[in-house]
């Protein structure tokens, strides 16, 4: 039975992938449209415009000031705004896919791009982009990353709006009273887990991830540590590599030892509320937490900072999260839909959104603003991210199987390595395993 299942699932990875590469075949009759062949239309660039916001409830204050601006901007367009939890948007934009009903324009973050784009109902946006105001102002890490997540001929179907980078949260409180160094290297990371913990008084140096989304940040534990540049060595992953089998067994070793036993089901808000209710004094989130921690904790008993370096000094993280704002193809009025894109992702109202967000602002000039010097986690994130000290290891997000292998498939198994019920060597061969076969169909289907 699991092979029939996994022989179902590499099928329908395979058709998606088709549609992708189905995107290019304009030779073969291709007439470039949308699912339904509802290819839109350019429109008047006046009337009214659908936005899809992608984290709705989170980010809905942010949008509808930017809106209001928008509006105020431009009194011949109007925008009905549609807030999305996170968690459910993109099985709503799926739905509408099937059943219609699309916006003109909504969040497409790096890792719903295959999916959509396979689906043919991104518009691209490169030609666009090139006649626009913000050519040449966004920052060009994160139009690579969103670029390389279609995977197949450099196209760019969302346009950035931000990255949500990955940072170490520690207890300045903690640490001060302990007499620790700052975790600034993966050494004193570990060093300081081991001295805060006294499970007796249920104080603890770190809370792992072991719940929903647990894969993302063991992988960017294993690549931090290792040193390991490159997702890939030729078709080949390199997530079983030896260097980096070892780093996950120190990694996992943490659980109960170091960690709360509850770790092993927490997802993000349940590990973000335990850190901020308690005394452990360690934390791996990202810039989308530093608010909550100012609110529980205040601004002198914590700090936000880069991921630790090896070694050699040098930093190695797995792909910050890119968020951006893609054009849909069935859109009617995609003149109009485009104005709204550009001017969300102008210098002020960029700016404007990041500082809510506690985000890397994608314009260039955003990225300079004041507030970026007092929001510190996002000051040393940015500078991380443009000094030449962080490389980044991109997932391989245009994989049709990606979303099913780094969930559904290995979250179950990650907790098994964290129980001792698996080896961390079982489990970096099995996903292996999966990746290659996934790469394997990919390269197959591009001939």
């Amino acid at each position: 039975m699991k092979i029939n299942i996994r022989r179902s699932r590499r099928a329908a990875a395979a058709v998606a992938l088709g549609s992708v590469l189905a995107l290019t075949a304009t030779a073969c009759g291709d007439d470039g449209s949308g699912t339904g062949g509802d290819k839109g239309d350019e429109g008047s660039g006046k009337g009214k415009i659908v936005f899809w916001d992608n984290n709705g409830g989170v980010r809905t204050d942010a949008w509808k000031a930017i809106i209001a601006d928008f509006e105020k901007a431009n009194p011949d367009i109007d925008v009905e705004y549609v807030g999305i939890p996170a968690a459910d948007y993109q099985s709503k934009v799926e739905t509408a896919i099937q059943g219609g009903g699309l916006p003109d324009v909504g969040g497409v973050g790096a890792a719903m791009i295959a999916s959509f784009s396979a689906q043919k109902v991104l518009e691209p946006v490169d030609d666009r982009l090139a006649e626009s105001s913000l050519d040449g102002k966004l920052n060009e890490d994160m139009l690579t990353s969103l670029k390389a997540a279609g995977g197949v001929d450099d196209t760019l179907y969302s346009v950035p709006t931000s990255a949500n980078n990955g940072v170490l949260y520690y207890r300045t409180d903690l640490f001060q009273k302990a007499g620790l160094d700052e975790p600034t290297t993966w050494d004193t990371f570990y060093e300081a887990a081991e001295k805060l913990t006294n499970a007796k008084k249920n104080q603890f140096g770190y809370t792992i991830r072991g719940g929903a989304g647990s894969i993302a940040q063991a992988l960017d534990a294993m690549y931090g540590q290792s040193g390991i540049t490159s997702f890939w060595n030729g078709d080949k992953t390199t997530v079983n590599d030896p260097k980096n089998v070892e780093a996950l067994e120190k990694y996992a070793a943490l659980y109960k030892r170091a960690t709360p036993s509850a770790d092993l089901n927490n997802d993000f808000t349940k590990m973000v509320a335990q850190w901020d209710s308690g005394t452990i004094g360690m934390l791996n989130h990202n810039l989308g937490s530093y608010q909550d921690h100012v609110k529980s904790l205040g601004v002198e008993k914590f700090r936000g900072i880069p991921q630790p370096t090896g070694p050699s000094g040098k930093r190695v993280q797995v792909s910050n999260p890119v968020d951006g704002i893609g054009l849909f193809k069935s859109s009617k009025n995609k003149e109009a839909a485009w104005k709204f894109i550009e001017f969300a992702v102008s210098h002020a109202e960029n700016s404007k959104f990041n500082e809510s967000a506690g985000q890397v602002p994608a314009n260039n000039e955003a990225a300079k603003d004041a507030w970026i010097a007092k929001a510190e986690p996002t000051k040393l994130a940015a500078a991380a991210l443009n000094d030449g000290s962080t490389t980044i290891v991109q997932l391989p997000y245009y994989l049709p199987d990606w979303g099913t292998i780094s969930k559904a498939d290995n979250e179950p198994n990650f907790q098994k390595v964290l129980l001792g019920k698996m080896s961390a060597k079982d489990f970096l061969d099995t996903l292996a395993d999966q990746l290659n076969d996934a790469q394997a169909e990919w390269n197959a289907q591009k001939g």
